[in-house]
């Protein structure tokens, strides 16, 4: 079978496999799957930044036109011995698992592909396709436990040789996960900060990051979910002007939409009502807010929902760049979003 357990994947990624002319990376950890699709994608020694030798398509993209990656693989590379055709956020779409299954059996001669896909069930077309072929690889990315974070920290800290407290440690953990970049992007932050030092302290932790656990963002994803544009505007300047970083915002609404795509194919599938789907998510979904989630869940389809994740996963990363506008980056993602929610309930 050619697939990796999620605990396998870093080593094979490492060294991967010269058979491997196909890759998928898949998982809810968008951020995850970005960061070990970028580390693939160097691999290959391609210029990334060319797009003779680095094709980029969007999963829609090749689901709207059938044939399309076909044509991309079996094209001739003019400038380099072959080409990287790197599809992002893939949601299984048919189109494209039609392509891959046509590419399985017969691997092309001068081209890589590497998909980057949101949560794929077993027994998605797309995910069988590659785990039961000859020339693939898929490779699962899920949310970063206890010791894949404290790895994480470590790689950062001992990049600026620096230590850090039990203490330092445990409120730091707290503040991370669910999704690789950005957890990567907030230990970054606080080595930027103890810069200088040879130990992070708590106090360091505490000023460079906060103490996450005890916010909540759930009322402004809610007004997000429910299209009010206004209230959720009013959350977002209010928690701003208290010093609140953007980015735990655009990390929550990221989190609700995972769980909502996650719920809508289920939803798809036909098997279970929305309420039904909603009931039995995990996480469990507090009671007083499952009418909220329902109500978007119906109102967001599939791709709306994909769209959505790239919309934010694109302001997380755009605020990592630019620290000195991650307010006016997350309001307009997120604003955006609302607006969208409230087009689409005012359409039902």
């Amino acid at each position: 079978m050619a697939q990796k357990k999620a605990y396998e994947v870093d080593s094979w990624l490492a060294r991967p496999s010269s058979q491997a002319a196909i890759v998928l990376l898949y998982g809810p950890d968008r951020g995850l799957v970005t960061e070990r699709a970028r580390a693939f994608a160097l691999r290959t020694g391609l210029p990334l930044d060319d797009p003779f030798s680095v094709v980029r398509l969007e999963g829609t993209e090749v689901d709207r036109d059938e044939g399309r990656l076909l044509d991309e693989a079996r094209t001739v590379p003019m400038f380099a011995a072959r080409r990287l055709l790197w599809v992002r956020n893939a949601t299984g779409q048919k189109a494209l698992a039609n392509d891959v299954k046509a590419l399985c059996a017969e691997p092309p001669k001068d081209a890589l592909i590497l998909i980057e896909a949101a949560e794929l069930k077993k027994g998605a077309a797309l995910r069988t396709t590659i785990e039961n072929s000859d020339c693939g690889m898929a490779l699962p990315c899920y949310a970063d436990e206890a010791k894949g974070i404290d790895g994480l920290i470590d790689e950062e800290l001992q990049k600026a040789d620096l230590t850090i407290t039990l203490e330092a440690r445990q409120a730091l953990r707290r503040n991370l996960g669910g999704d690789r970049l950005a957890s990567r992007g907030e230990i970054q932050k606080l080595v930027l900060y103890a810069a200088g030092n040879s130990k992070v302290e708590l106090d360091d932790v505490r000023a460079a990051i906060g103490d996450a656990s005890g916010l909540t963002f759930d009322d402004a994803v809610d007004a997000i979910l429910e299209g009010k544009v206004e209230e959720f505007d009013t959350i977002f300047m209010r928690q701003a002007r208290a010093g609140t970083q953007a980015f735990l915002c655009l990390a929550a609404a990221m989190r609700q939409f995972q769980a909502l795509q996650l719920m809508r194919a289920a939803l798809d599938n036909g098997a279970r009502s929305a309420s039904e789907v909603v009931a039995s998510a995990r996480p469990p979904i507090f009671f007083s807010r499952r009418k909220i989630v329902e109500g978007a869940l119906m109102r967001w389809n599939g791709d709306a929902l994909t769209r959505a994740l790239a919309r934010l996963q694109q302001a997380i990363l755009q605020t990592r760049q630019r620290a000195d506008l991650a307010d006016s980056i997350a309001r307009q993602a997120l604003l955006g979003i609302a607006i969208e929610s409230q087009r689409r309930k005012n359409a039902g």
